[in-house]
C-alpha cells in the first residue's frame, strides 16, 4: 500500500512539473484563428485543395516570416513575405495535391519566423476520394490499339539451371479484332499471346518464358522483342525483358559448403580524388581465394560503357591471388563520380560482389 502512495506522489510530482516547464513557454504572437484545417471528403481528380490560415500579429513590433516548410512534396505552402505590423495581418496559402494519393492524410505545416517562440506548426487533413480507373490508367503502355499494364518484365532470381514463365496483362482498346505476334524473339525466350486473337475491348495476357540454361550468361542481363499488330509493326513496339540469373547453390551438402571457394578482396572501394575531366582512372583491385576448392570468375561487369575491367585468370586455385584491373575513361564527365563493377562467381557465399571506382572530375581549364 504504501508503495502504491509513493508511486502516486511520484506521478504527481512529475506532472507538476512538466506543467510547470510548458507553462513558461511563451505562447505565439502569431494568432491563428484556428491551426487545423479539415477539408473533408475530396475527390483524386477534383484538382488541388487550397486553404489560407490568416494570423493576426499580437506582438509590438513586426512579424516576419524566414521560412515554411511543409511535411511532403504534395502539400506547397505560400506565405506573406513583407513584415507584418502589429495589429495587422498575414496569411499562409497551403495547396495539398490529391492526385494519385487516394485515402486519407494529415500534412503539417511548419513556419519559422522573428519572434519567440519560433515555431508554429499548421496541420491539414481531409480524406481523398479514389477517382473511377479508366482504361489508360489500367494499362498505361500505347501500342496502336493494344494497352499494355507494362512494357518491361523483371524476372528478380531466375536460377541458372531453371524455367520461369511470366505475364505481361494487354486488352484491345480499339474497334475491330488485333492479331498479336512477336519479332526479334532472342531464343531463351518463347513469347505468346493468350489469345492470340484479341477482340475489340478483351483483355488477354502476353505470355513469357524465361529458359536461362540457353542464355549462358549472369547477373543481371536484358533483352528486347517485338509486338506486331496485324503483322505491321507500330511505333514504341519494343518490350524489354529483364532477368537476375544466379547460381543454383540450395542443394549442396555441409562438406561441399565447407570446401567451397570463397572470393576475398583487400579493398572494394577505390577513391581517386579529385582529377581533370579527360584523365584515365585505373585501378587494380586484388583479390584471394581464401576457400578450399577452384574459384571461377563467372563475369566482370561494369556499370556503364565508359569503364573497362578485366581478370587476369578467370579460374583460381585455393590460396591464390588474381588481379580485376579497372580503367574509367572520365571524358565528358564531371562532378562526383561513382562507377560500379559486379563480379560473378561460384563462391556459394558470396556469389555477387560490387567494387567501386569514386571521385571528383572537374572540367578542363
Amino acid at each position: 500500500m504504501k508503495n502504491n502512495i509513493l508511486k502516486h506522489l511520484s506521478l504527481l510530482s512529475f506532472m507538476l512539473m512538466v506543467t510547470t516547464i510548458f507553462a513558461q513557454i511563451p505562447n505565439s504572437n502569431m494568432d491563428f484563428a484556428s491551426t487545423v484545417h479539415d477539408f473533408g471528403q475530396i475527390k483524386e481528380d477534383g484538382g488541388p485543395a487550397i486553404y489560407i490560415f490568416e494570423f493576426v500579429n499580437k506582438a509590438t513590433t513586426p512579424i516576419i516570416i524566414n521560412n515554411v516548410t511543409a511535411s511532403c512534396g504534395c502539400t506547397t505552402p505560400e506565405w506573406t513575405k513583407a513584415p507584418v505590423a502589429p495589429g495587422q495581418k498575414g496569411s499562409i496559402k497551403v495547396t495539398y495535391d490529391p492526385k494519385n494519393r487516394p485515402g486519407p492524410f494529415e500534412k503539417t505545416i511548419t513556419i519559422n519566423y522573428n519572434q519567440a517562440p519560433n515555431v508554429v506548426v499548421l496541420r491539414i487533413k481531409g480524406s481523398v476520394e479514389e477517382h473511377a480507373k479508366t482504361l489508360a490508367d489500367l494499362y498505361p503502355r500505347q501500342l496502336g490499339e493494344l494497352r499494355l499494364q507494362s512494357s518491361y518484365k523483371a524476372f528478380i532470381r531466375l536460377i541458372n539451371n531453371d524455367k520461369q514463365t511470366d505475364s505481361l496483362p494487354m486488352v484491345n482498346a480499339g474497334t475491330k479484332p488485333l492479331t498479336v505476334t512477336f519479332g526479334f524473339i532472342p531464343s531463351h525466350l518463347t513469347i505468346k499471346a493468350v489469345p492470340q486473337i484479341l477482340k475489340p475491348g478483351e483483355k488477354g495476357n502476353i505470355l513469357i518464358t524465361y529458359d536461362a540454361t540457353k542464355k549462358n550468361d549472369w547477373g543481371f542481363v536484358t533483352d528486347n522483342f517485338e509486338v506486331l499488330l496485324n503483322g505491321e509493326k507500330v511505333q514504341n513496339n519494343l518490350l524489354t525483358v529483364s532477368a537476375n540469373i544466379m547460381e543454383d547453390f540450395s542443394n549442396l551438402t555441409p562438406s561441399q559448403l565447407a570446401n567451397a571457394p570463397a572470393i576475398y578482396f583487400e579493398n572494394m572501394v577505390f577513391d581517386f580524388g579529385d582529377i581533370v575531366a579527360g584523365t584515365p582512372v585505373d585501378h587494380v583491385y586484388k583479390f584471394t581465394n581464401n576457400g578450399k576448392s577452384d574459384l571461377i570468375i563467372r563475369k566482370v561487369k561494369a556499370s556503364c560503357g565508359c569503364t573497362s575491367v578485366a581478370p587476369d585468370i578467370s579460374v583460381i586455385k585455393p590460396g591464390q591471388s588474381s588481379n580485376i584491373k579497372a580503367t574509367f575513361r572520365t571524358d565528358h564527365y564531371s562532378g562526383r563520380q561513382t562507377k560500379t563493377i559486379t563480379i560473378t562467381s561460384n563462391d556459394p557465399k558470396n556469389p555477387n560482389v560490387v567494387l567501386r571506382l569514386t571521385g571528383n572530375v572537374n572540367p578542363q581549364q
